[in-house]
């Protein structure tokens, strides 16, 4: 008897589960009722794996609303495949509440979703359990021929020749899975300490301080971090918010009436980045409106040119002048077509001035200038990226009321329907991640500025932020951080550039922010397998991978037929295994295009009869 052709997916998270989801919509029309085994690895339930496992802090949430969180396509994805509809996280709530969906997840968890509004920001155990459920209806869309099979371990190595069969070492099985193809999803895993890493942790060891490296937070030892001690901590994005969630509420702290009441359990927190501000606030308001019309300066035909060029692409020479003038395209359309009033010139004429002037010219400046009388109307995308960039303040408590000051103003502005241009803005971004991740290698900087501007925590997390800052639970540090150690004190020192000669002494540090998705460093078996099996690495560590398909590249440059990759630690890494309904996710371009790739190579397979035995 001839065995069924077999696909292992490595990473059970919302990125395999996303794949598996194509392969159970492409199945049909591209396999038929041929048999295929599917392996599923992930040492972590499948489904939300280990960032989205269910058994989190229900302290902790997602920094998204429910309205604005989807796992399933729509006609705004490209793609070749099927559409196939499924309810974002909202409607999958109310579904739950009325009873039309029954999920298999704890009763406390679905408790959550009673009263839950579609601009509320779930938690992120509520966010496992629909990750589950879509998981399982994408089980229960495959073919009957499609047996599927789940191992709770963690791959160790992916071997095997380009043309024959794969072997896939698995944690505690003395025998590996043979699989006609791989696919990686494995989101986010640990790394190695690079030297500056290790260097604080040594140092730490000696003097016996408390070093937490970059780490998922709910992961992090926090137990390490005493009551009323300072600590110093190195960023100020998400993964700070959910430190200070963790070590405030945590901790049995409150908040009542806007301010903060501690329990005492707390340590201080000392707080900066290179920018030394938090991530901007989620928007606070729906769309309303005509929207922009998107992709405008950056579309495929543009991303196809910049595919022709021969050699690596600059970001800052080659893509980031037309990203920007797609955002000011998004701004401009919005104030002229909401807020005229604020505008000097007719918007017909102004978009036809725009679109001729070449982008960062003096005469697109000149234009602007003209059309839009306040300067505080103008797009000014350096301004945003730093806003303390050459900031100075005489003193530590100085810098204090100018940061809560300014989180303050952005809280307002980004609740402010008055300022919807930075809605425009946002759907801007998302746009042009589309088009950006069909380019590969272009390196770390767009990714850390669409988060900052387009990923930032909900609202009332900078609501508890300023409590806790006022409550002097928080301290600010400013921009441009630096840490020092002190062999001779034994202590961790922070300078910033923001409030020059000051310095934070603490005997613990900090570093709030996820693992470096190199392969360089990685801590990853698998990866670092792929990486020394002759899979090619770009100029950021990142696996090389084809835009085209996801199929991994080696060194010469030449897709590997057997193998895929999607992710993070990927050159077609994304915004986010899921994304917003009706903004063309392309991560679910990306999955359909693997699953079509996989699908149509194993159904050749079959047909030739050369299968896994």
């Amino acid at each position: 008897m001839t065995a069924a052709p077999s696909i292992v997916v490595i990473g059970g998270g919302p990125r395999g589960t996303g794949v598996i989801e194509r392969i159970a919509a492409n199945a049909v029309e591209l396999y038929g009722d041929l048999p295929l085994d599917l392996h599923v690895v992930d040492p972590h339930p499948a489904g939300g794996g280990r960032i989205w496992r269910p058994d989190q802090s229900p302290l902790l949430w997602m920094n998204s609303m429910a309205e604005d969180v989807t796992m399933f396509t729509d006609e705004t994805v490209e793609l070749a495949g099927p559409v196939v509809a499924g309810p974002a996280l909202d409607a999958w709530a109310e579904d739950v509440r009325t009873g039309r969906i029954t999920p298999d997840a704890d009763p406390a968890v679905l408790a959550e979703i009673h009263g839950l509004a579609g601009a509320d920001f779930p938690t992120r155990r509520l966010q496992s359990a629909y990750l589950r459920w879509t998981y399982e209806r994408a089980l229960a869309a495959l073919p009957p021929g499609i047996t599927v099979h789940e191992h709770r371990t963690t791959a160790l190595a992916v071997t095997g020749p380009r043309g024959g069969l794969q072997r896939v070492r698995l944690q505690g099985r003395p025998e590996p899975l043979l699989a006609d193809l791989v696919v990686l999803t494995v989101g986010h895993l640990d790394a190695e300490q690079d030297p500056e890493q290790k260097g604080l942790a040594d140092f730490a060891r000696r003097h016996a301080l408390v070093h937490l490296p970059p780490d998922f937070t709910a992961d992090s030892d926090l137990d390490a971090l005493r009551a009323g001690e300072p600590v110093i901590v190195r960023g100020f994005g998400l993964a700070f918010v959910d430190l200070m969630v963790l070590l405030t509420e945590g901790r049995g702290g409150r908040y009542g009436r806007g301010e903060y009441l501690p329990s005492g359990r707390e340590p201080v927190l000392y707080v900066g980045s290179r920018r030394g501000v938090p991530y901007h606030a989620k928007i606070g308001y729906p769309w309303s409106g005509e929207r922009p019309s998107l992709p405008q300066h950056l579309g495929p035909a543009w991303t196809e040119e910049l595919l022709k060029r021969t050699g690596p692409l600059d970001f800052r020479r080659d893509i980031w002048p037309a990203v920007a003038k797609e955002l000011g395209h998004a701004h401009y359309h919005r104030l002229f077509t909401a807020h005229p009033e604020r505008t000097a010139l007719a918007h017909e004429v102004f978009a036809e001035k725009y679109t001729a002037a070449d982008p960062g010219s003096p005469e697109l400046a000149g234009l602007i200038a003209e059309a839009v009388p306040d300067p505080a109307d103008r797009l000014d995308l350096d301004a945003l990226d730093r806003p303390l960039d050459g900031v100075r303040h005489d003193s530590p408590e100085a810098l204090q009321e100018a940061l809560r000051n300014y989180i303050t103003a952005d809280l307002a502005r980004r609740h402010d329907p008055e300022h919807s241009e930075d809605l425009a803005v946002f759907l801007g971004l998302l746009s042009a991640y589309a088009q950006i991740v069909r380019l590969g290698d272009i390196g770390s900087w767009w990714h850390g500025f669409f988060s900052y501007l387009a990923s930032g925590p909900p609202g009332p997390r900078l609501q508890q932020l300023l409590a806790l800052s006022r409550a002097g639970v928080v301290r600010f540090l400013g921009a441009d951080l630096t840490v020092e150690t002190d062999e001779e004190q034994g202590l961790f020192r922070a300078r910033s550039a923001t409030v020059p000669g000051a310095r934070t002494e603490a005997r613990a540090l900090v570093e709030a922010r996820l693992p470096d998705p190199s392969l360089r460093h990685t801590a990853s078996p698998l990866l670092r397998a792929l990486r020394d099996g002759g899979a090619a690495i770009a100029d950021d560590g990142l696996l090389a991978v084809d835009p085209a398909d996801s199929r991994v590249l080696d060194d010469e440059g030449r897709p590997h037929p057997r193998r895929f990759a999607l992710g993070p630690f990927t050159t077609a890494r994304s915004s986010g295994a899921f994304t917003r309904p009706r903004t063309g996710g392309p991560a679910f371009r990306q999955n359909d295009a693997a699953a079509r790739a996989a699908l149509t190579f194993l159904r050749d397979l079959s047909c030739r009869g050369h299968l896994a035995s």
